[in-house]
């Protein structure tokens, strides 16, 4: 399933021109207007205080951190920034575009289903989510790249290619933290060859690479500084850095919405012109809210294992149904869940996309249809048209709880072998079975 875009596809075509103008969106105001704004000038900003040979973090780790990221994504942008902003610029925009199309064709071609979608099926998910895409592209921001480095990681974990697979894993962790959930899961899988190279990988990352330009004792330290002040640093105020961010209503994580209603936190502490808003159904302390927040993600924990296949019945549609549940947990499990994030949504959306299309079930197809709508008109709610207590609320949050219940029911209830499409899912499923774990 795996292609280059054509320029007799007109669909393919369609996604050129929108590239283009995305990219125009970015290098334009650089050109010819007042500079490109957003995240844009940090990440050249990091790249030429590594070619430099300047800090990275302030020396005290409680103070503002300009960035947030660990050292080797700044280090990667170094290359790009030696050339100046605009190729600088043009670099970040060809990987949105690139990771845009792979992202794609991963997600369609790691459904399970065993089909070839047509155009506008296999484009549906790209539509769906295309103001997502529009913020990394206007933003700056990685997540599309990252969504890519995982799936590109998942593809080569189900062609036996582990030790390749670890290696996107941790270079998308090594990038921006979060995606180290997936940890966990090749743990619990027993992937012992991809959590080795993810381990290796890791540790070359954050302290190899960057020592050749850095020094190692200077790497090491700067590597305490992020750490003290981005991950060891919790209270009451927020979490890490941009604390202002951290309980308002941009943040839509697991951990952000449930102190929103656990206790008085003003989701409006973003914009100090903002009277205080609050939400809380209950009035806990930061303490206790903490614990109802491990409590909440032990039960969704424990509850993915419980709904995961046996080894011995794993198939093509279950394993990528739990990994669709997989990047759901992801998404909100990250202690900062602003609206981008939910790019990731991406690949989940195109499983049920394939079940609502595919599945010999009619009632099933009609139901899976219903969810992507529900979870769709959810999504919605973040145009700017509506009221930004919808989002304190969480309404990406509760999409992605309704797409992930979806992902749980097709695996609860999967159809049985004598139905149709049940020849290629049966020669997938041996292929799987096979595959040393």
């Amino acid at each position: 399933m795996l292609r280059y875009p054509s320029l007799r596809a007109p669909l393919d075509i369609l996604f050129l021109i929108c590239c283009i103008a995305l990219t125009a969106d970015v290098l334009v105001p650089e050109i010819w207007g007042n500079g490109k704004t957003k995240d844009y000038p940090l990440w050249f900003w990091a790249g030429q205080q590594i070619l430099q040979g300047k800090d990275l973090y302030p020396t005290d780790p409680n103070a503002y951190f300009e960035f947030i990221y660990p050292p080797p994504p700044a280090v990667l942008l170094a290359i790009p920034s030696y050339l100046g902003k605009i190729p600088l610029y043009l670099c970040l925009s060809l990987l949105n575009a690139v990771a845009w199309w792979m992202t794609a064709q991963f997600a369609n071609a790691m459904t399970g289903s065993g089909r070839i979608p047509g155009p506008w099926l296999f484009a549906l998910p790209g539509f769906v989510t295309i103001s997502f895409v529009f913020d990394m592209f206007d933003l700056g921001q990685t997540n599309l790249v990252l969504l890519a480095m995982m799936l590109f990681g998942f593809w080569l974990l189900q062609h036996e290619r582990p030790w390749l697979a670890g290696s996107m894993f941790a270079l998308a962790t090594a990038i921006k933290v979060f995606p180290v959930a997936v940890f966990p899961y090749l743990l619990w899988r027993r992937q012992w060859a991809a959590v080795a190279s993810m381990i290796v990988f890791l540790g070359i990352l954050l302290f190899v690479v960057p020592a050749p330009l850095r020094g190692y004792q200077h790497n090491i330290s700067e590597l305490k500084t992020w750490f003290q002040g981005m991950v060891g640093s919790s209270s009451e105020q927020g979490f890490g850095q941009r604390g202002e961010q951290n309980w308002s209503w941009v943040n839509q994580s697991i951990i952000a919405v449930t102190h929103r209603l656990t206790r008085p936190v003003n989701y409006n502490q973003d914009n100090p012109a903002k009277p205080p808003r609050y939400m809380n159904l209950l009035d806990l302390d930061f303490k206790t809210a903490n614990l109802v927040v491990i409590a909440i993600s032990l039960a969704i924990g424990l509850g993915y294992v419980a709904v995961m296949s046996a080894r011995s019945r794993i198939t093509p549609l279950s394993n990528a149904e739990e990994l669709g549940i997989l990047f759901c947990l992801m998404t909100v499990a990250s202690p900062l869940a602003r609206q981008y994030y939910f790019m990731w949504l991406f690949f989940p959306m195109t499983i049920l996309i394939h079940r609502a299309a595919f599945d010999p079930r009619a009632v099933v197809r009609a139901g899976t249809w219903t969810v992507l709508a529900i979870a769709g008109l959810l999504m919605c709610l973040s145009f700017p048209v509506f009221p930004n207590d919808l989002q304190a609320f969480g309404n990406n949050l509760a999409a992605t709880a309704v797409i992930a219940g979806g992902l749980v029911w097709h695996i609860l209830h999967p159809f049985s072998d004598g139905t149709a499409g049940s020849l290629c899912q049966t020669k997938l499923q041996t292929d799987i079975r096979n595959k040393p774990r």
